[in-house]
């Protein structure tokens, strides 16, 4: 089946998520109580098993950049598609990073024995079956698969046509590898042959799926949290400020805001509006490098001056809420600390906020009182990352005030339950 499946076909994709869905249900009672050495093992095994098949995951992802390219998809999407040697040893070190996290099922939480004698524990224990729904990301595929395994979950995966030779390959040699360390292999399973009405029909399986994840841009997550029944875990797209602070020294803001917006543009920590202080001396340094390095400087009047000459175009109202994905910038001066805030609760997607500073009372307050899911001080906002941030790998990053805030790795797929062990105790 393809995308261009029809709505006569409604309730054959409908039982085909449902079939698939009673599997993993079924796999995720067996992965529920495999303890940590078989769950490493596993991860292990996939890791070599990519690695042994590398041949094939580049043979088919080649297969969709050349798709991609003929239908005229956008160099950041290419970007965030194309797999190659590096990435893959990427994908294979992310494994070995989750195998040497701490198991979080059964992990307690708090604790205590009541008067009456009750003994209570609340534990972490795994979400169940977890659908997924991100677009042209195959490293992402590999990505839930293993922390879904490692914390006892299963999944459904949607990876988009885009990545679907991609996801076909990974997800085979997944399967594969679970099979021979005698995991079921229905624990990980991808339902992209099922096209665009296999998203909306899994986008519907409330009570045959525990929770859904989106990732990918603003359209895709929209479509999901307005959409599905399943209860969703939003994650954001990445309207993600750097300010760049009176008192910031040229050795941190000029190689800061370069990294932050151009070593990968096309993912979602990448720096999208560059908010500058009126009495920051670094401020020209600043924009050229940024003009220099390729990036297209969209500006407000004020750094309209103080970009002269270099590469810009005048900003508009809509710049403010872009998610570029691309080398272009959003640059505006702002008065102070407090219109940088506010232009920031304004307009950002409560991903990542920066600020670039030598004055501890103005990191102090940024910090205090920007509410996003990560706060940097005086770091590259690239680090807002599951594996930069010791979790291994990542699912997404939540922007939602819900359990799950920010990257979200092992514990993030977990859930709770009440642990209550009496000796014949009744309520009064």
């Amino acid at each position: 089946m393809t995308d261009t499946l029809n709505e006569t076909n409604a309730t054959d994709v409908d039982a085909a998520i449902a079939a698939k869905a009673d599997r993993a249900r079924f796999a995720s009672r067996i992965l529920a109580q495999a303890n940590r050495d078989h769950k490493d093992r596993a991860l292990h095994t996939i890791g070599e098993t990519l690695d042994q098949n590398r041949a094939a995951i580049l043979a088919g992802n080649e297969k969709d950049l050349a798709r991609g390219e003929a239908n005229g998809t956008s160099q950041a999407l290419l970007d965030r598609l194309r797999l190659d040697d590096a990435r893959i040893d990427g994908l294979i070190s992310a494994l070995q990073d989750l195998s040497g996290l701490p198991d979080p099922v059964g992990e307690v939480m708090r604790g205590q024995t009541l008067p009456n004698g009750l003994r209570l524990r609340q534990i972490h224990v795994p979400l169940g079956v977890v659908g997924a729904i991100y677009e042209a990301r195959p490293n992402v595929t590999v990505d839930i698969a293993g922390i879904a395994l490692k914390s006892g979950n299963t999944v459904l995966l949607r990876g988009g046509s885009a990545a679907e030779e991609s996801n076909k390959v990974l997800i085979g040699l997944i399967r594969e590898a679970l099979e021979k360390v005698g995991l079921p292999a229905d624990a990980v399973q991808g339902i992209d042959e099922l096209g665009r009405p296999g998203a909306t029909a899994l986008m519907g399986a409330r009570g045959k799926v525990d929770v859904l994840v989106p990732r990918g841009g603003h359209n895709l997550i929209q479509a999901v949290v307005q959409n599905a029944t399943v209860p969703v875990i939003e994650t954001g797209e990445g309207n993600v400020h750097v300010f760049v602070d009176e008192s910031a020294p040229e050795e941190l803001a000029v190689p800061i805001v370069l990294n932050a917006k151009t070593h990968r543009t096309s993912v979602c920590n990448a720096a999208e509006t560059l908010l500058i202080h009126q009495n920051a001396a670094v401020a020209p340094k600043v924009l050229k490098e940024l003009s220099d390095a390729g990036v297209r400087l969209h500006v407000d009047e004020r750094a309209a001056k103080l970009a002269e000459g270099l590469n810009t175009v005048a900003a508009t109202a809509e710049d403010w809420d872009t998610e570029y994905l691309d080398m272009d910038i959003a640059v505006a001066v702002v008065d102070s600390l407090d219109d940088a805030m506010d232009h920031i609760r304004a307009h950002s997607s409560g991903h990542t906020e920066a600020i670039v500073t030598n004055d501890l009372s103005q990191s102090e307050r940024f910090v205090r009182e920007i509410d996003s899911a990560a706060v940097i001080v005086n770091a590259s906002t690239r680090f807002t990352d599951g594996g930069q941030l010791g979790l291994g790998a990542e699912v997404g990053i939540s922007t939602q005030k819900m359990h799950a805030r920010g990257p979200m790795g092992l514990r993030e797929l977990t859930t709770t339950k009440w642990v209550i062990q009496g000796d014949g105790q009744i309520r009064p």
